[in-house]
């Protein structure tokens, strides 16, 4: 579907080509890259962003390789995992936006699955980040889900990639979970589903290690009833980043409507936006004292 935005063409080191959906605010405070959750493309944050733009944050919505307006689709000869999506797809967009502002900071941050990458990306690239948001976000390891959720998982996070080897791609829509996922993508978030540890063989970055040097301001946003993302399991992903500053805001089903869950606050984005811009309010005060 199209939409009326504005958009920042970046074409990767691997001459992968996507964009950036830039949705600009009149009178800018703050400026975000926002990553999407896995499956979902850049368009579907548009609502959420212009509310943001509403109180002065600027945001620019990344798309992942092999969705949108990416110019690769997953298939048996066409995969990447976490270290092409951080070290050349990310880095690119930093290194764009950092043409047009010439070098100030700026908020990173995603939902889901993207809520890690943006942690990852920072640990990877500490010098570009004023601070983290994480909506819905949290590591997917299976000791920290309740009891009843936890053997499943451990099944599901062994089940996966041994689809997506057969297939050549991980089918997500014919699944219902995830989109047309990259095989490399599956690997990497299930080997952090079995053993709660960020570690891609094919990177000579450790992501351990710059997670835990990170400090900078945190903001860990929950739907009470997400149980894609139990309170335990976005704490394990705040752990790994001792040297931050976490603030968790939990929103609930009072502020979006009937639900408060993984996906429906992006239906009605105004409660979760509110919640980053005083946070972002609360950070820039404490800067400035």
């Amino acid at each position: 579907m199209p939409h009326q935005q504005p958009v920042i063409p970046v074409v990767s080191a691997d001459k992968h080509r996507f964009d950036l959906i830039h949705v600009p605010a009149e009178h800018c405070r703050g400026r975000l890259l926002f990553l999407p959750g896995m499956g979902m493309t850049a368009r579907q944050y548009i609502g959420f962003a212009k509310n943001l733009a509403e109180h002065g944050i600027e945001t620019f919505i990344h798309e992942w390789r092999g969705l949108g307006a990416s110019s690769l689709r997953a298939g048996r000869g066409v995969d990447w995992g976490y270290r092409e999506l951080i070290e050349l797809d990310l880095l690119a967009a930093l290194d764009a936006l950092e043409q047009r502002s010439g070098g100030e900071r700026l908020l990173m941050g995603g939902h889901s699955l993207g809520s890690q990458l943006a942690c990852l990306v920072a640990a990877r690239q500490p010098r570009s980040a004023a601070g983290l948001v994480i909506v819905a976000g949290g590591a997917p390891y299976w000791r920290r889900f309740p009891w009843h959720q936890r053997w499943a998982l451990r099944g599901v996070f062994s089940f996966m990639p041994i689809v997506a080897r057969l297939v050549g791609h991980y089918p997500g829509r014919q699944l219902g979970f995830a989109g047309r996922e990259a095989r490399g993508v599956i690997d990497d978030w299930c080997r952090t589903g079995r053993t709660g540890a960020y570690a891609v063989p094919d990177m000579d970055f450790d992501l351990e290690s710059g997670l835990a040097e990170l400090k900078l301001p945190v903001l860990g946003l929950r739907l009470s009833r997400d149980w894609f993302v139990p309170p335990m399991s976005l704490q394990w992903l705040l752990d790994t980043m001792p040297g931050c500053e976490p603030v968790v805001v939990t929103v609930a089903p009072s502020h979006v409507g009937d639900k408060a869950d993984h996906y429906s606050w992006m239906r009605d984005p105004t409660a979760s936006a509110q919640a980053i811009v005083d946070w972002f309010q609360s950070t820039e005060a404490t800067s400035r004292a």
